[in-house]
């Protein structure tokens, strides 16, 4: 049975490009906006507090930060602390949440931030005060560095490691830069692709980074130096080198397995046809960095890729607005709608896992956030899966055994 329609959590007033959710709060954070073009849209970071209304995900607009002539493409968060690219910068934001000096009231704070809560229900209702647990997000601007330094500069990716440490940034001139965090204080700067970097993983002990380019390379440094550069065709022939690009990379946790981790890759074609070829997810082992497991995931153009806190799911986004979800262990498709936005589908992330995270999921085993051009944030719910305890199983063998012999002693009565 095909999933239903997913429920649109949130519409903003601006196209949104990036959304991420705080790892131990209900609170979701989407930016975007129409640039520094004078076209009346505006630009700026929208926090939502996540809640459960009569067993449906709600969210209430929080608050506005104005972002002024600049439109949030890419986003990273470590606890309170938002890395924001916004054209050819990073700006390094810290966000505090506090009760309102009065209650239900909506004001504007010195920065000039519009603090008026909105709700907008699972069920797409109309903006309204929130009552009762409204807070007040008082936004900090720290500092701001140049990330990018190509002719048509732009920050396109940008990453935390595990321990909030360090970021990384990668943008159109193809140079990865390393910065300490919290001084960002620039500690490594070199060119990793021949042409825009597209995505950044982060390993978890900060001595390995990858990088996706439109170079047709995917590539595993150390500081500066190449360690391996993937190959995810090797054992598939007759795909030619570069007939496919990486489009995205991320490292996951194995369920189940402390410590271990994989990294994902997905790789898509890089010119477009009549008859368009399909895109792949490949599985690598998060040591050796050798190829697991490839499988296509349809030949709709992936855009954006996700990995669930517990490494169990994979969600992806389409350039044709289309949203899936997939098994990581296996890399099957589980869920699956088309063309969930009208138009290209430009970040997804998955509901933490943490308590209040699963608090949220109202009993559904994963959710998973989607935002896109055409301004909505919308919500993708998981079923919870069916499955039988070890024990009930065994129980069931044992009176199949059983009847199994009654059957036989009633057939043959001297069988035993």
């Amino acid at each position: 049975m095909a999933p239903r329609r997913p429920a649109e959590l949130y519409r903003a007033p601006f196209p949104l490009y990036t959304v991420r959710l705080h790892p131990r709060r209900p609170l979701a954070i989407t930016a975007g906006g129409g640039g520094a073009a004078k076209t009346g849209i505006r630009n700026g970071v929208h926090f939502l507090q996540l809640e459960q209304i009569g067993g449906r995900l709600s969210a209430s607009l929080l608050h506005c930060h104005d972002t002024e002539t600049r439109a949030t493409m890419t986003m990273a968060l470590a606890g309170d602390v938002i890395a924001a690219g916004q054209d050819n910068s990073c700006h390094i934001l810290r966000f505090s949440l506090q009760e309102p000096e009065g209650a239900g009231t909506a004001g504007k704070d010195g920065s000039g931030d519009r603090g008026a809560r909105r709700r907008r229900g699972a069920g797409g209702g109309a903006p309204g005060v929130a009552p009762g647990r409204a807070r007040e997000v008082r936004v900090e601007s720290l500092q701001r560095v140049r990330t990018d330094f190509s002719p048509d500069a732009l920050q396109k990716a940008v990453r935390f490691s595990a321990d909030g440490a360090l970021l990384a940034t990668g943008g159109a001139d193809g140079f990865l830069r390393l910065w300490e965090f919290p001084s960002m204080k620039k500690t490594l700067e070199f060119r990793a692709h021949d042409g825009e970097i597209e995505d950044i993983a982060l390993g978890p002990d900060n001595k390995q980074v990858v990088t996706a380019g439109r170079d047709f390379q995917c590539c595993v440094w150390q500081q500066d130096q190449l360690v391996t550069g993937l190959r995810w065709h090797e054992n598939l022939p007759g795909i030619p080198d570069k007939a496919y690009r990486y489009q995205a990379c991320r490292f996951g946790a194995v369920e189940g397995s402390a410590g271990a981790l994989r990294l994902y890759t997905v790789q898509v074609p890089h010119k477009r046809e009549r008859r368009p070829p399909p895109c792949y997810l490949t599985k690598w082992d998060g040591k050796s960095f050798l190829p697991l497991l490839t499988r296509p995931c349809g030949s709709e153009v992936v855009s954006c890729l996700s990995i669930s806190d517990s490494g169990t799911f994979l969600g992806l986004g389409t350039v044709t607005g289309s949203v899936a979800i997939h098994i990581a262990f296996s890399l099957q498709r589980l869920y699956y709608v088309k063309e969930a936005h009208g138009i290209v589908v430009t970040d997804v992330a998955f509901v933490p896992e943490s308590r209040p995270g699963r608090e949220l999921l109202g009993g559904h085993e994963a959710a998973l956030l989607s935002v896109a051009v055409d301004s909505r944030c919308k919500v993708h719910l998981l079923p919870t899966r069916r499955s039988l305890p070890v024990w009930l199983l065994l129980l069931l063998c044992a009176g199949l055994i059983v009847a199994t012999i009654l059957l036989l002693q009633l057939a043959f009565p001297g069988f035993l």
